[in-house]
């Protein structure tokens, strides 16, 4: 049986906008009570799984979890690209047409990178046409500020999803805490997001099991003491991730040589190593193909043609601009493996312990944490 969307429970796109809806006084999908304010943290690659596994290190994020409502599930696929511009829109991949890590460009006939690829033929407004959360806030008289790292100020990236709010750059995750609390004290209403990249970072390059990993979450842990003591009273802070990840073993990333028959007919590869989207020479192959990597990989993955995932509910519902952008064969990984072309893989990807992308509970569960007014 192929997984489906939850369609009847909160999800990491309900996050953001329902922190905007009570600014409002309206009702929203997470009941969160009015707030003058509100800020929105993100924790990159903090999925419930490993949070539970580590219990000794995040005590002040786990207190902060409620037992009803204190875990959603952050969407699919389970990437950066993909899951912040749903938490920034309110929509699915298949609608924000941000579908993976890399997508296809069938006008440009080409792979192009969601996260760093963008250029004149991929302009951000153009390619994410939906207004943000941030754009809305601010027609609506609502300073709208996002509180992250200076590399991600200008980034072609930055302006598909963030657009609407202004730019606060702070060093280190405290630092951005601190920032993002600074502001909610402020006597007009504010939309505050705070974006911790450190934790997924630490986890591509050693593993969600490692020392590094721990050490970024103990960081983070002792830096949420200021929300404990210190959130007004008229405002609301949550606390989620984009997506979980696990480790994947060295003899588990699986390298298909240029001359594997699983190649043959195949013109571009996108997406990532857990998900693969699969664009062929001749599309109309496309369940030939599926049967052949079924044949091949049909024990440790699912592989579906394009139709079969929108069927599926896979990537919610899907524009013409999103469904130009997605394989004509899917392969998403259903064990913990990942799968890399010989002929483009790099030693720094093949070095990647943590990963994500698929459908797995450590992917796709994440916490939903919560401090002041939206604590109560």
């Amino acid at each position: 049986m192929l997984p489906a969307r939850r369609g009847d429970s909160p999800s990491l796109a309900d996050v953001l906008t329902s922190a905007f809806s009570a600014m409002r006084a309206e009702p929203n999908p997470l009941a969160l009570p009015p707030v003058r304010s509100a800020a929105v943290l993100l924790i990159d690659g903090l999925g419930m799984s490993a949070l539970q596994r580590r219990a000794g290190h995040g005590r002040r994020l786990l207190a902060a979890i409620p037992a009803q409502g204190g875990i959603i599930e952050s969407g699919f696929p389970t990437t950066t690209a993909s899951a912040l511009a749903s938490l920034t829109t309110g929509l699915a991949a298949g609608e924000h047409g941000l579908v993976g890590y890399s997508a296809i460009d069938a006008d440009g006939d080409r792979v192009v990178n969601q996260l760093t690829g963008w250029d004149d033929r991929m302009r951000p407004r153009e390619w994410q046409p939906h207004p943000t959360v941030f754009e809305r806030a601010a027609a609506a008289g609502v300073d709208a500020v996002v509180v992250g790292a200076e590399r991600y100020r200008d980034t072609g990236f930055t302006e598909a999803v963030l657009r609407g709010a202004r730019f606060e750059a702070q060093r280190s995750i405290g630092d951005r805490i601190a920032r993002g609390l600074e502001l909610l004290r402020g006597s007009e209403p504010r939309l505050v997001y705070i974006y911790v990249p450190e934790l997924d970072m630490a986890g591509h390059a050693d593993g969600v099991e490692s020392p590094h990993w721990t050490e970024r979450l103990e960081e983070l842990d002792a830096s949420l003491a200021a929300l404990e003591r210190g959130v007004p009273a008229d405002a609301g802070v949550l606390l989620t991730a984009d997506h979980g990840m696990l480790d994947v073993a060295a003899h588990r990333r699986l390298v298909l040589d240029a001359d594997d028959p699983l190649w043959s007919g195949i013109r571009h590869v996108a997406g990532e190593p857990r998900c693969l989207h699969l664009g062929l020479e001749d599309a109309r192959e496309a369940k030939a193909v599926r049967d052949r990597w079924l044949a091949a990989e049909g024990g440790r993955s699912w592989v579906v043609t394009r139709d079969e995932a929108i069927a599926a509910g896979w990537f919610g519902p899907v524009s013409d601009a999103a469904r130009s952008r997605l394989g004509d064969v899917i392969v998403a990984a259903r064990a913990q493996v990942a799968y890399y072309d010989g002929r483009t893989a790099t030693d720094r990807a093949l070095a990647m312990v943590g990963q994500h992308g698929s459908f797995s509970p450590d992917e796709l569960r994440v916490p939903l944490a919560r401090w002041g007014a939206f604590a109560r």
